[in-house]
């Protein structure tokens, strides 16, 4: 009996957190199941804003602003014992992305409390969005939305749909010498890259020449 060969097991998408310092890994946040669609907006940073602007209206000041929206969903009610919390460990870890954390809050206080001023705000770790090795790309939260669907009997959620709007960050934000910065860096070269093998004849087009 001739056995089917067992169809390629996907890879998980999902987020890594990285020291803003160390531009290392400080934790992974994997996605249970892909989401099914994602929403990409591409806005180009021109410089010609005005009609008959002849001399700027093809210039480039910086890459686009480029933003993700999708919906990532999870489950724990077919291991319980797996989650003896439920989803609240994952959907924390999830949210604390955009938190500062208690050490720098306490700290801001104290020093307030001494009539002190912190300069710098506080820096969060630097959040990847991993979708494949073609897409490793720095992000950061512009909304968050979290439905809870289902609880066990201690009330933590085992069923909730996260829905995420994500902005890419560039080398504009990052700037050249950060982990980030270097990220997206590859992140565009990867596009150039498949761009480079998608070559066409004007004819395909219907013209000879233009």
């Amino acid at each position: 009996m001739t056995a089917f060969p067992e169809a390629p097991r996907p890879v998980r998408g999902g987020f890594v957190l990285v020291d803003p310092d160390l531009g290392l890994p400080k934790n992974t946040i994997p996605f249970q199941y892909n989401p099914d669609t994602l929403t990409r907006t591409l806005q180009p940073q021109g410089i010609g804003g005005e009609p008959g602007d002849r001399l700027e209206v093809l210039r480039l000041k910086g890459p686009p602003h480029e933003s993700y929206k999708f919906d990532a969903e999870f489950d724990a009610t077919d291991a319980p014992e797996s989650y003896p919390d439920g989803l609240f460990p994952l959907l924390s870890t999830l949210e604390l992305s955009i938190y500062p954390s208690t050490a720098q809050l306490l700290d801001e206080n104290r020093l307030a409390g001494k009539g002190m001023i912190e300069i710098a705000p506080a820096e969060s770790p630097l959040l990847v969005l991993v979708l494949g090795k073609s897409r490793v790309v720095p992000v950061r939260i512009t909304d968050f939305s979290i439905t809870e669907e289902m609880f066990d009997p201690a009330l933590n959620p085992v069923r909730a749909k996260v829905s995420i709007g994500v902005r890419v960050l560039t080398v504009d934000d990052l700037g050249y010498g950060n982990k980030g910065g270097w990220l997206y860096l590859g992140y565009q070269g990867r596009k150039e890259g498949f761009s480079a093998t998608f070559g066409h004849l004007i004819a395909e087009v219907g013209l000879t020449t233009i």
